[in-house]
């Protein structure tokens, strides 16, 4: 048993060492101001362009943020927010642009 944990120890170096605990409140942010950062430029041509009120779908779950932040300014131009939470802020200032919040899971 000792030679299996000595070469444990020499090929997977910490395999048994506990490293600590995991945050469970962690929750990444992302702000309002650098939102349309994730869009592409095509996008947000065609968007400000568009007369429908067709609005882009920001997803910011699949890029790893969980919230989404009320700082900064927003285009007037309609957006669809996804994200698992958001501030007070947030919401109004997308909602004040014609926009929609949306909470996924």
């Amino acid at each position: 048993m000792l030679t299996r944990l000595i070469s444990f120890n020499k090929y997977h170096p910490g395999y048994f060492e506990k490293v600590g605990m995991r945050n469970q409140s962690f929750c990444p942010t992302y702000s309002l101001d650098k939102l349309w950062t994730l869009v592409s430029e095509q996008t947000q041509v065609n968007a400000a362009k568009n007369q429908s009120g067709a609005a882009p779908i920001i997803d910011v779950v699949r890029l790893d943020y969980c919230k989404v932040l009320g700082k900064g300014k927003l285009p007037q131009q309609p957006v669809i927010m996804e994200a698992k939470f958001f501030s007070r802020r947030a919401k109004e200032k997308v909602k004040g642009v014609e926009g929609a919040c949306v909470l996924v899971a």
